[in-house]
C-alpha cells in the first residue's frame, strides 16, 4: 500500500535511508536489508526481495513508519497527560519541567529535543507533543513512571485517556 505525499512535505530515498521533510520538522528511517523504496507520482511505493515472513514484517513496519514520519511533519503527534493528587503540580521551564509529586525534592525532567510540552496548571494537563511518533510516546511514557497512579486513590501522573483500576483498600470495621 502506497503512501500519499502531501503537498509541503518532501520525501527523498538516500542510500540506507528515507528522509522526510515538512513544515514540523525532518525526519529519517533505516531502510532495512532487501528491501527497497520508490517515490513516484507524489507516492512512496515499498517492495522486498523475497516473501520470508522477516522481510514481510520488515515490509509493513518500513510502511507504517515512513507513513508517521509524513503525518508527524504535517500535523505532528500529541499525548495528553493528567497530574492527579493534592499537591501533585507541574512548571515548565526553557529545557525542563519540575515536579513537585509528594517526594522531599523536586523532580526535574529534561525536555528532549524536538518534543514541546504544554501545562494548563490549574487543570494539571500536560501535552507533550511532537513530530516524531515514537519519541513523543516515549517522553509521554518516562513522564508517567516519575509516578504512576496508585490503585487506591489514583493519584499519580496518567493518561488522559486512561482508566484506574481501583481497589477497595481496608476493610473498616467489621
Amino acid at each position: 500500500m502506497p503512501v500519499v505525499i502531501p503537498k509541503g512535505v518532501d520525501v527523498k530515498s538516500e542510500g540506507d535511508f528515507v528522509r522526510v521533510k515538512g513544515p514540523k520538522g525532518d525526519l529519517t528511517t533505516r531502510v532495512p536489508a532487501g528491501l527497497t523504496v520508490a517515490i513516484e507520482d507524489g507516492e512512496v511505493r515499498f517492495s522486498r526481495s523475497n516473501d520470508e515472513p522477516q522481510q514481510r514484517a520488515f515490509h509493513g513496519l518500513l510502511r507504517a513508519l515512513v507513513a508517521n514520519n509524513v503525518e508527524g511533519v504535517t500535523k505532528g503527534f500529541s499525548k495528553d497527560l493528567e497530574i492527579v493528587g493534592v499537591g501533585y503540580k507541574a512548571e515548565v521551564k526553557p529545557k525542563a519541567i519540575v515536579f513537585s509529586l509528594g517526594y522531599s525534592h523536586p523532580v526535574n525532567f529534561p525536555i528532549p529535543d524536538g518534543i514541546t510540552v504544554n501545562l494548563d496548571a490549574k487543570a494539571g494537563k500536560l501535552t507533550v507533543s511532537g513530530a516524531d511518533r515514537q519519541k513523543v510516546g516515549q517522553t509521554a511514557a518516562e513522564i508517567r513512571k516519575l509516578r504512576v497512579p496508585d490503585p487506591y486513590k489514583a493519584k499519580g501522573i496518567k493518561y488522559a485517556n486512561e482508566v484506574i483500576r481501583r481497589k477497595v483498600g481496608k476493610a473498616g470495621g467489621k
